[in-house]
């Protein structure tokens, strides 16, 4: 149980603690707000280039084909390249939130093949640094203040690896917020395009519309060049959003549950500080009555 002394200065200990993960769950909290109305804001962009992106599908040419549409159905599985964008925080502190991300990466890189690992996020560096696993691109604390520039300097990147086929197929492993207690990890497939949302180029080439006809200006390549760099970087940027929402929710989380949990545990050792207490005054009383005592019969 140790002495009083050790109780009270293990208490004075946990009501620092308790600051600091109050503190943090204040932070979050702000954060959180914020981020939230940035994934807000984001969508009404978001969602008018995937119209423009699906709109622009269903009028190229028939025929039509460029670098950024090849599905690369000529490449064997086991002989696909695929790069895997996996999105963790900068810090711990949050619960499963990294470890769950973690999880999921190692379990689509395959061993002894041509992979490859681009990462947003100091907690998943360390982690696959520390493991012998090559990275093959780290985006320095673009977690911590996304922005669309960020986002597109990144689609960038990928979309140059893609054309000169350095890459095949391009994942990102992110955690999508359900809502303010629910999330979950997912891998979505970025590249090729028609494994993302609403933009199957040969599902829509094939269902041409007859009703309507537009003029592509200056060229169909220079439209492509436009709305498909646009699209996946609204996408990387709204991805990076919600992996943000997501871990200051989950922060949120465990440092409420912390805070809970330090309460707990200081209202038990005062209950413990205050019976010690008790018990030596009891016993100092006895004492010095006992002395009393001793005394007067002494005279």
């Amino acid at each position: 149980m140790g002495t009083p002394r050790e109780l009270k200065e293990r208490i004075d200990s946990i009501g620092e603690t308790l600051k600091i993960t109050n503190a943090m769950y204040l932070i979050s909290s702000t954060k959180l707000r914020k981020a939230r109305k940035d994934l807000e804001e984001n969508e009404p962009y978001f969602e008018t280039v995937q119209h423009m992106m699906d709109y622009t599908m269903k009028h190229l040419p028939e025929g039509y084909t460029h670098p950024l549409l090849d599905l690369r159905e000529n490449i064997p599985e086991n002989n696909t390249r695929k790069a895997i964008l996996c999105i963790t925080a900068d810090k711990g502190l949050a619960g499963s939130y990294n470890h769950n991300i973690l999880k999921i990466t190692e379990e689509k890189l395959r061993p002894d093949s041509n992979d490859t690992l681009f990462l947003m996020g100091e907690v998943g560096r360390h982690y696959f640094a520390n493991r012998g696993i090559h990275i093959s691109g780290q985006f320095h604390y673009t977690i911590q203040n996304p922005t669309l520039s960020k986002a597109r300097a990144i689609t960038g990147l990928l979309l140059e690896r893609y054309r000169n086929e350095q890459i095949d197929e391009l994942y990102v492993v992110y955690t999508n917020m359900k809502n303010s207690l629910e999330m979950e990890p997912v891998i979505k497939q970025i590249l090729p395009l028609n494994h993302m949302d609403n933009t199957n180029y040969f599902r829509h080439a094939k269902k041409k519309n007859y009703e309507e006809e537009i003029l592509m200006n200056p060229t169909p390549d220079d439209v492509i060049e436009n709305v498909i760099p646009n699209y996946i970087a609204g996408f990387i940027y709204g991805v990076m959003i919600e992996s943000f929402c997501a871990e200051q929710s989950a922060r949120m989380t465990a440092m409420d549950n912390a805070n809970k949990n330090g309460k707990e545990l200081l209202d038990e050792l005062k209950i413990q500080y205050s019976r010690m207490r008790q018990g030596q005054i009891t016993q100092e009383i006895t004492e010095v009555a006992a002395g009393e005592r001793g005394t007067k019969h002494h005279e």
